[in-house]
Parts: C-alpha cells; sequence; structure tokens
C-alpha cells in the first residue's frame, strides 16, 4: 500500500463549526459513522461503522504508518476524528507526517477550498452531491430531540448516505489526478505538518478569566443599556434605527454609528448627545465574542486547539486564523494591565467600575491575556521587525533603506527624511515629520494614492487633505527603485500572459503554464493564478485577470496590476521567511503565531548557557516536553536569512511575558 484516499462521516453534539474539530471529538457520543477509503487508486469502499461493518486491519495499520500516505479533503478533519475512532487519549492525535491535505494542493493552486467548489473550477466529471448538506443535517447531528437518529429509521437515505460517502472520496481523487503535474513542493508538506503540530498542541487558556469576563460584559451591558434608557427613554438603545432617530430629533442627522463616524461625531456632538454616542460605543463593543469563542473551543485540557489554517489565505499562502482569530486580536494599551486583569479574574466588578469607565474597553484590551502558558511555564514572545519593509526594500535594491535597517534606524524617521530633505529624529529634531512617514511608509508601498492615505486614517491623524497628493509625490519620488519594481513587475506579468512564456525580474519568476501563472519566489515556492487573461480596467488601459475568490466569496474573474502583484509577493516571502523560522525552531514548542510573530512557550526552569539543564518539564503535557532556549537565541535563530535571501537583512526583537500581551 503507497496511499490511501479517505472521507468519513461522523457524528457529535457538539457544534463543529463553534467549536472545531478537536472539541467536536471529546463529546462522549462521537462517532465514526461510515468510512470510506481508496488503496493505491483502486475502487472506492465504504465501511458501515453505524451498522457493525469493521475497517480491514490493513487499513488501521496505515493509519498509523507514516510511509503509507493518506489523503484527505480537509485532512485535519479525518486525522483528529480517526485518532479518536482508535482509542487516542484527549490530547493525543495521529502523527501528522504522512498525511496529506488536497485541500492545501487546491489553494496552493489558487483554486477555491470547499470540495463542491473545486469540483466545478476544475468541471469534474463527477461533482459532489447537492444532497449532502440535508443528509448531514439527518444524520450527523442530533434531532430535535437531542438524540442521533439511526441508519434504520431512514434506510433509504442511509443508502443515499453511503454513496454521497464514496463520491466525496471520488471527487478527492479525481481533484488529485487532475492536480497531479502541478504538485506541491515537498518542503510546503513539511511546513503542513508543523502547522498540524502546532494546531494539534494547543495554547492554555486561563478559563476563570474568560467566564468572568463574560459575566463582566453581560453586567455591563444591563447597566449601559438602563442608562441609556434613561437619557434617551428609547425601548431598545441598541438598535441603529432606534438612535438614529433618537439624534435626529435632537438634532444631528447621522448616515451610520460606525465606529469611525461616531469618533468624527464625538468632536463636535453637544454634551447631552456626546454622553448618548459614548454610551452606545460601550454598548456596541463585540469584543466579548472572543471570550465566548474561547469558552466553546477550549478542550478538556484546558487548551484550545485548531486556531491556525494552514494556506488560509491562498493567493499568498499566509496562516489565517481560526475558531479565536488570534490574528485578529485587539491590541493592549492599559498601563496597569496585570491590575487590571486580576480584578477581572477576581470578579471584583465593582472595584474595577471604579476604577475604569470603560469595563467594555478593559475587557477588549484584556482579550489576548487570557493565553496562557502551561503551570511552571511561561511565554517567549519574538516577531521580525518591519519585515515587509525590508523585504521590498531587498527586492526593489532601494539601498538606502537597506542602510538604515542595517543601521538600526527608525524607517519612518528615514522615510520622512528622504522625502523631506531634512533630518528626522523621533522626539527629536523635525520629529513631527515622522507621523508622515509613518503614514506614507504603511499606506503607499503597493501603488497606494490618496485613497490609501485616507483608509489608513491620514486626515483622522491630523493631515490635511492639500497635503496628501504631495505626500504621494514625495514618497515615490524618494523611493525610485520601488516605483520601478512595480512596473517590472506589471510588464513581465503582461508579457508572460499574452506570449503564455517565461520571464524574470528582480529575481521573480514568471511561468505560463497549462492555464495558469505561476509566480516563482526566492524559495522556490510559487504562487498560481487560475486562467489568466489581458483585460481592461476601468480606466480603458490593460490590466491582467484571473479566476479567484472575490470580496463576495464567489469564484469569479478579478483584476490585477503590477503594485498589487508585487504586495502578494513581498506578503508570500514574509510568510516563508516565517515558515523558515518557525521550521528552525520546531525544537520548541510554538504554541501559536501571530502574523510575523511566534508564541513559544517554554520551562520557568533556570538556563545556563543559553539552554536548559533539564531536558523535560515533568508536569507539562507531554507534547510540550522540550528542550527550551533563551530568548536571545530565539530572536538570533529568526533573524537569521534564510539561504535563498542572500542580501536580506532581519531583525527579530522578543519579550517574555506570563500571559500573552503585546509588550
Amino acid at each position: 500500500m503507497r496511499k490511501i484516499s479517505i472521507d468519513i462521516e461522523t457524528y457529535s453534539d457538539v457544534d463543529l463549526k463553534k467549536c472545531g474539530v478537536y472539541k467536536y471529538v471529546e463529546s462522549p457520543n462521537f462517532a465514526v459513522l461510515l468510512f470510506g477509503y481508496s488503496i493505491d487508486e483502486g475502487a472506492v469502499q465504504v465501511v458501515d461503522l453505524a451498522n457493525g461493518e469493521k475497517i480491514p486491519d490493513e487499513v488501521l495499520a496505515a493509519l498509523e504508518d507514516e510511509n503509507v500516505i493518506k489523503w484527505a479533503y480537509n485532512a485535519n478533519f479525518e486525522r483528529v476524528c480517526l485518532s479518536r475512532f482508535l482509542g487516542y487519549p484527549a490530547g493525543k492525535y495521529l502523527s501528522p507526517v504522512g498525511w496529506k491535505c488536497s485541500k492545501i494542493w487546491a489553494a496552493y493552486l489558487g483554486l477555491p477550498q470547499t470540495l463542491k467548489a473545486v469540483g466545478a473550477a476544475l468541471d469534474l466529471e463527477n461533482q459532489k452531491f447537492d444532497e449532502g448538506k440535508a443528509l448531514i443535517r439527518l444524520f450527523s447531528v442530533p434531532n430535535k430531540n437531542g438524540e442521533r437518529t439511526k441508519p434504520e429509521s431512514y434506510p433509504e437515505k442511509w443508502l443515499l448516505f453511503k454513496k454521497y460517502n464514496k463520491r466525496d472520496v471520488e471527487v478527492e481523487m479525481a481533484i488529485q489526478s487532475r492536480l497531479a503535474k502541478f504538485p506541491v513542493p515537498d518542503f510546503v508538506w513539511e511546513e503542513y505538518h508543523l502547522d498540524q503540530t502546532i494546531n494539534d498542541r494547543g495554547i492554555a487558556l486561563d478559563m476563570r478569566l474568560v467566564e468572568n469576563a463574560i459575566a463582566f460584559d453581560e453586567r455591563s451591558k444591563v447597566e449601559l443599556s438602563a442608562k441609556l434608557r434613561e437619557l434617551t427613554n428609547l425601548e431598545n438603545p441598541n438598535s441603529v434605527m432606534q438612535m438614529k432617530k433618537w439624534l435626529a430629533d435632537n438634532g444631528l442627522e447621522v448616515d451610520s454609528l460606525g465606529k469611525k463616524e461616531v469618533a468624527e461625531m464625538l468632536k463636535t456632538a453637544p454634551v447631552q448627545l456626546a454622553e448618548v454616542l459614548e454610551l452606545r460605543q460601550q454598548l456596541s463593543k463585540s469584543s466579548v465574542k472572543k471570550y465566548q469563542a474561547m469558552q466553546n473551543a477550549v478542550c478538556s485540557d484546558g487548551r484550545a486547539r485548531g486556531m491556525f489554517q494552514f494556506y488560509g489565505a491562498n493567493r499568498t499562502g499566509r496562516f489565517s486564523g481560526k475558531l479565536v482569530q488570534l490574528q485578529n486580536l485587539p491590541q493592549n494599551h492599559i498601563s496597569d494591565l496585570e491590575q487590571a486583569r486580576e480584578l477581572v479574574k477576581s470578579g471584583d466588578f465593582e472595584t474595577a467600575k471604579l476604577l475604569y469607565d470603560n469595563i467594555p474597553q478593559v475587557l477588549s484590551e484584556l482579550i489576548r491575556t487570557a493565553f496562557v502558558p502551561h503551570d511552571g511555564m511561561k511565554f517567549m514572545v519574538s516577531d521580525f521587525s518591519a519585515i515587509e519593509a525590508r523585504v521590498i526594500a531587498w527586492l526593489a535594491g532601494e539601498n538606502w533603506r537597506t542602510e538604515v535597517f542595517k543601521n538600526g534606524g527608525d524607517i519612518y524617521c528615514a522615510s520622512a527624511s528622504q522625502m523631506f530633505k531634512v533630518p528626522v529624529e523621533k522626539h527629536g529634531i523635525n520629529g513631527h515629520l515622522r507621523q508622515k512617514g509613518k503614514i506614507a511608509e504603511l499606506a503607499l508601498g503597493y501603488g497606494g494614492s490618496v485613497g490609501a492615505l485616507k483608509a489608513m486614517g491620514a486626515l483622522e491623524m491630523g493631515l490635511q487633505e492639500d497635503e496628501l497628493k504631495p505626500l504621494v509625490d514625495s514618497w515615490r519620488s524618494a523611493n525610485p527603485h520601488i516605483v520601478q519594481l512595480w512596473w517590472d513587475v506589471d510588464k513581465a506579468v503582461k508579457q508572460t500572459v499574452k506570449e503564455h512564456s517565461r520571464t524574470e525580474t528582480h529575481g521573480i519568476k514568471f511561468i505560463y503554464q497549462s492555464g495558469f501563472l505561476f509566480i516563482e519566489l526566492p524559495s522556490k515556492r510559487r504562487l498560481a493564478y487560475v486562467k489568466p487573461r489581458i483585460g481592461e480596467n476601468i480606466l480603458g488601459g490593460e490590466s491582467v485577470t484571473y479566476m479567484g475568490i472575490g470580496l463576495n466569496k464567489k469564484w469569479e474573474r478579478l483584476e490585477s496590476y503590477g503594485p498589487k502583484f508585487v504586495e502578494n509577493i513581498v506578503q508570500a516571502i514574509s510568510r516563508d521567511i516565517l515558515c523558515y523560522a518557525m521550521r528552525t525552531l520546531s525544537y520548541c514548542n510554538i504554541v501559536g503565531h501571530v502574523h510575523d510573530e511566534l508564541i513559544i512557550e517554554c520551562s520557568l526552569s533556570p538556563l545556563v548557557g543559553g539552554v536548559l539543564a533539564a531536558d523535560f518539564v515533568a508536569t507539562a503535557p507531554t507534547s510540550c516536553r522540550r528542550r527550551d532556549v533563551s530568548l536571545n537565541a530565539i530572536c538570533e535563530q529568526m533573524s537569521r536569512t534564510p539561504p535563498w535571501a542572500k542580501g536580506l537583512l532581519l531583525r527579530a526583537d522578543g519579550y517574555e511575558c506570563e500571559f500573552y500581551k503585546k509588550d
């Protein structure tokens, strides 16, 4: 047996979408109902486990044999569910090595990320059954009595469910066959296996803090609603329509009650209206949903698992968040963060209300701190400094920027100095120009203009409308090599698509092959654009279009151009650098990563020469019993340039903490 393709149908009374597969399989009522499989592309077999059939011994052995490749669509689900089926205890799972995921393969090639959508995009002869959702609702989730529907209750539909299971294996195999000429590189599968290990390891949660934060929020909302009803006489002051009408009746016409719009109104609103707006802002804050997501996802050992989606952004290959969504946590700015945290953890609402005017804001800033290391351990958090700015300067050959990084300078000050031809120092000479340098750096690196500056909050930061266009011109004038990079890439992409050829610029290769545009990065990983063609943009000029997932989550034709392709390339290279660091630090207990930052769980034990004298921490979970290194060693390792990026200067900074936070 070389490989086996697998699809399973399961039952659990835990909500898979809300809680994730790791919590899903912990239900005592969890069961694998059907096991569809094909060995070495042979005929698909379906084992009816719900009716007492048995999986052949050779197949069971293959599940634990790392030399047999196990294929599945969203293989994390099959692997975790089958771990429980095989009797693995909570927190233990089948090794990810030997598992491959055709969902990841599809994402690598820029295709949709659902089995049905991939089948449609590839125009496969056999498509996923449309009846599947209804059958899953019938057999895989509790019925209206909260019980499992048995196969004998609906024999004809059960037969159809078995056919559905068989078809999913066939579609998955057809996807493999169709994509065979575009294999995923082995090193990307190794990154996937590391991702799965991190997801399996999980990250601990302070559930006392989580539960009290939810209770604080409920109590705060009751008090805020009562105060707003008292001020406005509205039945439901959280209603947008009712609040808009009340404001209009009191002389303030508003189109939106969004955060930015309300912040702008508060600058000029009369005192009475400002108080109402501020209270409503507090009432409408939704950060508590993060705590509820933690409550949903936490496993029996207090750890949340499955937080990261490998290749979640298939345009660049970057990770995306799942469940609690670590990728978009609010920042913390409270100076007495630990005190605020202890008040919530102890349940002292009255003292918290006395010390802090805005309880919802406090709860928002404490979300990160709910992630904690295991007892007797600590977090080391290390992240790359200005990674995208460094990568684009390296690619473009913008040498003045590289010198800034080499000398440990402030890129915002240096950018402002380069733009305005005067020295700029943070909190020093011409320090007021640093903010302009910062906003320009954040908004203009990928072809952005006045609109990008506004979207980044330039006007709210105090810049005037008539300053924006000169700011764009100054930044581009100061960065001619980056501007040239945009249009060199634009030219290379168009030539490749028009001529169905290969081109290269700035060390990046552009390849047309069998209906795909591939952009080969220095790491040898490729970005894929499906069915590219030359189109016309809204200004009547040439543009490149391709098939992809649009903003409305539909498979449709999208448009791009040089600066946007450069953004994809730079973010993709930044992702590859993070993965390189993760692989070199894989002997550490990486429990999370957020954008360009790694969260490592390690022992509080004394360090000897930067390395723990004792190899193991007896009380830690088995997955966390590893040799630890010092923070300096972690930052030094992250700062090492990959062999494929010679000349790129990297820097990583870090800190230690007893709960996760922004330093």
